[in-house]
Formats: structure tokens, C-alpha cells, sequence
């Protein structure tokens, strides 16, 4: 498997430290509100990666942080007049509640960032004392930028070029302009813990420091988190822990692309966010993970309603085939027969394809495009007379299911109940549409009862209504279903 890793700025063969086995951190959220899809995309890309991972053998120790106390969470608390703790619980439990609808498993270890006050401390205890980091008499601690010489690797910086132009603002007590905190001199109200240099609070870096030595051996295998993670958060990780430790934080480095609205990057502080929740109000949990993951994560992605119609139509088209075969595996006799090579030799190329786009860094795009080429012959085969009835299709029902189970276990998509899933997005469907369900199931009652009369008249009549309702009707062997046109 070959993963992009940020620090090389290339493509590379992924390789454990240890073999068969990985450790990997991804940055979590920062719990002071509702999660937005951008928090929903990196949390789907690294569900994805730590899934295709196991998949293909590793054992995977998989981290993912909170951050519990923050200026962003004390600010909330003190505008709603809660405690910080309070307000980072309920969003933690709020994040468990969305990425739980969007089929994320959990990470194996979530660390919350005041869990591990002591060993902050300690990491700032050594960065002083090998003269990395200084304390100033207000209570502040600052890391020296200037005395980690690889600063910029990740990120590509150079720090003359950021130090040009920079100013210490009056009354700032810093060395360098550069130079960044680790502890925080607690303000009037704030939270705070006893330290060597005074009450005083971590800095937002310093926390992914701790969590990630505590919880993993160094180096990691894999680091990652957002794009927007790279600097100067993830920057300032390396600083402090490589001049600690002396040795690289990460092997790999993996950050997934922006979330946009109209081109332009998705966040709170622009105020063009979509929550979660705003989503799952009106679309089903799995349409926006199938959209989540239409684009390969390190490309941007344009949020829009239009594109998630388009994943919920192509969703429905697995969906019904996977229905289809179902019932096509349930024939009771199956004649003797092999399916030709030309369609083996296609089935082939296409369980391949999959398995090579997943191992080419992760490119769950090119992927879903062997999934619907997969679907697309399986609808071939079942239109053909010749074909459907065979020994050989049987074997190759059997082995789309293998696929199928495998497509659900690494994308975490397509495997809910087929009949189940078209039901709650029809319903879905209608309800955002505004149909008069009533009416609807009414409609259809009549024009039940009158085809049983053989009325046909007013049979066709409920269903000349229900299509200007936008229901579309079709009789089946098994009676008549509806969907919406």
C-alpha cells in the first residue's frame, strides 16, 4: 500500500516500525459546538484508513484527542454560564452521537486533553531544561522556534521568511515573535492547574504532544488531521517533541483536504458551516459519508445539495442491485453452465481494481468507480436470459457478496438490509419532497382495491394522481411498490 505522506510531499510504501502492526494519532475536535461536515469528512477518511488497514491485516492502534479546554470552550462557558468541563461534555457526547450516525467507529483510545495535565508538564519541564523553552514572569511558558533548526519541515517554511515582518506586540514577553506558548498564565475566572511557573492552563499544542507519547510508542506510524492542521498546529508538534525526544514524531504524515462552499474553505469563523445535523435532517446518515468519500481525501470537495442528490441517486443504484441479486440468489434450481471468460475476465479486473485504488494512497473515488462498474455488470448478467439461470452466475452471486461485505467493511457504506435502506430513502425522499404520505397510502389502497374489482379506469385514474404527486407506481410479482419519480 502506498500512502501521500506531507513531509515528502510524495507517494510512498507504507511501512510500519513495527510489522503487521500500527500506531496512529489524528487530531480530534475541540469541543465547544455541533460538529461540521469538515469535521466530518477527516473523521470518515481516518475511520476509512484504520478500516482498509485491518482489512488488509494490520493490527491497528488507532488515537483521536479532544480538546477539552480551550479559549473557544471557557469563551461559551462563560456566555451561557457553565463550567468548561460542562461544555465539553456535551459536545464530545454530541460528536460521539453524529459520528455513531455516520457509521465512524470509535477511535481505541479518545484522551481528553485535562486527563493529561502532569505529563504536559513534564514535557515542558524538559523542553526548559535543554534549553528549548523559557518561562517568563507572568506565568507564560514559550517554546525558543529559533533553537529547533528543522522548524518549517512539514509545512515548508522557512523561518527567516515568517520572521521578516513580524512584531512582539507591547506588553508581550516573548523573545522572538515566533517563539510559541506551551503553558498559560490563567486570566480571572478561567480554569486552571498548579504548575512550577504558576496556575496557568496548556497551550493547544503541547496537548497532541503529551496524548500522543503517553499513548503510542514513538515514532508514529502515521500522524494526520486536516490540511489546515499542517501549520502551525502540527508544526509546532514536531518542534517540541523532536527537540524533547530527539527523534521524528511521525513516519507518515497524512492530512485530508477542505470541505468548501462555493470554492471557499468551510469553517465557523467564516460562518458558511454546515453541521452535521443540518444534514441528517432532510438526508439519510449514509448519503453524506457515500459523498464524503466521492472525492479522494486529499482533493478538495465542494459542498453543495445538488451534489448530495447525486450521491443518493448513485447509492440507490447499489442498493438496487444488491436487492436484485439477492433475490436472484434465492432461485430454487440453477442450470448447468459457465458464464463466458469475457464476463469472468471483467468480474476479475473489477475485484482487482478496487483492491488497487484502495492501495494507491487511499483513493476511495477510484474505487466507488470499480463498485459501479461491479454493479453495472451484475445488472448485464440478470437482464440476460441466457445468463441469470447459470451455475457459473450462481458462483459469481456468491462472489459479488464477498465483495459487497468487503465494500461495507472498508468504505463503511452499502451495508444496511437492501429493501430496508430503499424503504427509509424513499420515505426520506418524500418527506423532503413535502408529499402527503396519507394521501399517498390512500391512493394506492384505492387503486388496489380496483384493480382487484378490475376497474381499470379507476385503477389507472389513482395512478395518473399519484404521479402528479410525483409517486411513481410499478407492479412486481410481489404486489405494487412506489418511489418518487
Amino acid at each position: 500500500m502506498q500512502l501521500y505522506n506531507s513531509m515528502t510531499r510524495r507517494k510512498e510504501q507504507f511501512e510500519p516500525r513495527h510489522p503487521g502492526k500500527v500506531g496512529m494519532y489524528a487530531c480530534g475536535i475541540t469541543a465547544y459546538d455541533l460538529s461540521h461536515i469538515g469535521h466530518a469528512r477527516s473523521a470518515v477518511v481516518f475511520d476509512v484508513l484504520t478500516r482498509y488497514l485491518r482489512h488488509i491485516g494490520f493490527d491497528v492502534t488507532f488515537v483521536r484527542n479532544f480538546t477539552d479546554v480551550d479559549d473557544k470552550i471557557i469563551n461559551r462557558a462563560n456566555k451561557e454560564g457553565k463550567t468548561s468541563t460542562e461544555i465539553a461534555e456535551t459536545y464530545i457526547a454530541a460528536f460521539h452521537e453524529d459520528m455513531d450516525r455516520l457509521n465512524v467507529c470509535r477511535a481505541d483510545i479518545e484522551p481528553r486533553a485535562t486527563e493529561y495535565i502532569t505529563q504536559m508538564q513534564e514535557l515542558v519541564e524538559r523542553l526548559i531544561e535543554k534549553g528549548h523553552a523559557y518561562a517568563v514572569p507572568s506565568g507564560d511558558v514559550y517554546f525558543r522556534v529559533r533553537s529547533f533548526k528543522d522548524y518549517g519541515k512539514l509545512s515548508g517554511r522557512d523561518v527567516d521568511d515568517m520572521r521578516s515582518g513580524a512584531r512582539i506586540a507591547i506588553g508581550e514577553e516573548k523573545e522572538d515573535p515566533l517563539d510559541f506558548a506551551l503553558w498559560k498564565a490563567a486570566k480571572p475566572g478561567e480554569p486552571f492547574w498548579e504548575s512550577p511557573w504558576g496556575n496557568g492552563r496548556p497551550g493547544w499544542h503541547l496537548e497532541c504532544s503529551a496524548m500522543s507519547e503517553k499513548n503510542l510508542e514513538l515514532p508514529l506510524d502515521i500522524h494526520g488531521g486536516g490540511q489546515d492542521l499542517i501549520f502551525p498546529h502540527h508544526e509546532n508538534e514536531i518542534a517540541q517533541s523532536e527537540a524533547v525526544t530527539g527523534m521524528e514524531l511521525a513516519r507518515y504524515w497524512v492530512h485530508n483536504g477542505f470541505v468548501q462552499i462555493n470554492s471557499e474553505k468551510m469553517s465557523k469563523s467564516l460562518n458558511n458551516f454546515k453541521t452535521i445535523r443540518d444534514i441528517l435532517e432532510f438526508r439519510q446518515p449514509e448519503t453524506l459519508r457515500f459523498f464524503l468519500l466521492g472525492k479522494h481525501y486529499r482533493s478538495p470537495i465542494d459542498f453543495s445539495f445538488d451534489g448530495l442528490d447525486d450521491a443518493e441517486r448513485a447509492l440507490k443504484r447499489v442498493y438496487e442491485c444488491l436487492r436484485d441479486v439477492t433475490a436472484a440468489s434465492q432461485r430454487a434450481s440453477w442450470k448447468n453452465g459457465e458464464t463466458p471468460a469475457a464476463v469472468q475476465e471483467e468480474f476479475d479486473a473489477l475485484e482487482k481494481g478496487f483492491r488497487d485504488a484502495m492501495d494507491d494512497d487511499l483513493n476511495t473515488a477510484g474505487a466507488l468507480g470499480h463498485v459501479f462498474g461491479m454493479v453495472r455488470l451484475m445488472n448485464r448478467i440478470l437482464e440476460d436470459k441466457a445468463l441469470r439461470n447459470k451455475e457459473g452466475t450462481r458462483q459469481l452471486i456468491e462472489r459479488f457478496f464477498v465483495c459487497a461485505k468487503a465494500w461495507s467493511d472498508v468504505l463503511g457504506v452499502f451495508g444496511v438490509e437492501p429493501s430496508a435502506f430503499l424503504e427509509e430513502l424513499r420515505d426520506t425522499r418524500a418527506v423532503r419532497s413535502g408529499i402527503d404520505m396519507e394521501k399517498v397510502n390512500a391512493l394506492l389502497a384505492e387503486r388496489a382495491e380496483a384493480r382487484a374489482a378490475k376497474d381499470f379506469a379507476r385503477s389507472d385514474a389513482a395512478r395518473d394522481e399519484l404521479a402528479t404527486m410525483g409517486v411513481e407506481v410499478r407492479d412486481t410479482p410481489n404486489g405494487a411498490v412506489w418511489d418518487i419519480a
